[in-house]
């Protein structure tokens, strides 16, 4: 049972350790860059960290509580279709409907009926799919938007600027990033925060099964990676200390 539950413990996210892990990233990010608009991005990822893990039970009970409701809905149709079949099907042969043009409009009002029952049960079965659908990616528009925002914040930490034979122009951006520990340390610290999106991300999708959510977490990771990379190609060109 130990060993069960150990290995449980590894197959999935634990919003939990997501959250204590984004918050001690923006506890990182504030004690050497309190006053850069990066540590506030670090912030608002914790905030939307916490709304997912908050979310993630309730919306399941909130989604269980809505398949259950639809799914009786739908009972009531059919038993509601069928009753309507059955009465309209006994007064045509009480009624003795002898020449078979009679039963014409009897067979197009009972597949008209078959057909608004179907199209019903279709709809009310995949109402909670489509409500769950709505929320989650609500919620990974706002991780992918952050993605881009960190983005920003890194794109004009150029390591070619702490070299000795860098010259500034007018136009030139004034990072505030003197050396290349800071410099370093900017942007792993951007490159730690995409991949914590792209964890939260993952998190939203932990309990679903819908392909337009799944495709849209695995589009948030490529983009977070290719991001990440990228960091690293300019850590990677950073001079000697």
């Amino acid at each position: 049972m130990t060993s069960q539950l150990a290995a449980e413990r590894y197959q999935r996210l634990d919003s939990a350790q997501v959250v204590a892990t984004t918050t001690r990233l923006q506890r990182r990010v504030s004690a050497r860059f309190r006053e850069r608009g990066l540590a506030q991005v670090a912030g608002e990822l914790v905030r939307v960290a916490g709304q997912v893990a908050d979310s993630a039970s309730s919306a399941r009970q909130r989604l269980r509580r809505i398949r259950v409701a639809t799914r009786l809905l739908s009972v009531v149709v059919v038993l509601i279709t069928i009753v309507a079949l059955v009465l309209t099907l006994r007064d045509a042969v009480i009624n003795g409907l002898e020449r078979s043009f009679e039963w014409l409009p009897l067979i197009e009002s009972t597949v008209n009926d078959i057909v608004f029952a179907a199209l019903a049960v279709y709809f009310l079965y995949a109402l909670p799919n489509r409500i769950e659908r709505s929320y989650l990616l609500g919620q990974l528009h706002r991780l992918r938007s952050l993605a881009h925002i960190v983005d920003m914040h890194q794109l004009t930490k150029d390591p070619e600027r702490l070299r000795p034979g860098f010259t500034t122009t007018p136009e030139t951006v004034d990072v505030h990033l003197s050396t290349t520990h800071a410099m370093e340390n900017y942007l792993d610290y951007c490159s730690e925060m995409l991949s914590l999106i792209g964890k939260i991300a993952a998190l939203c999708a932990e309990e679903s099964q819908d392909p337009v959510i799944l495709d849209t977490v695995s589009t948030i990771e490529t983009l977070t990676t290719g991001m990440s990379r990228k960091i690293w190609q300019k850590i990677s060109l950073l001079p000697d200390r």
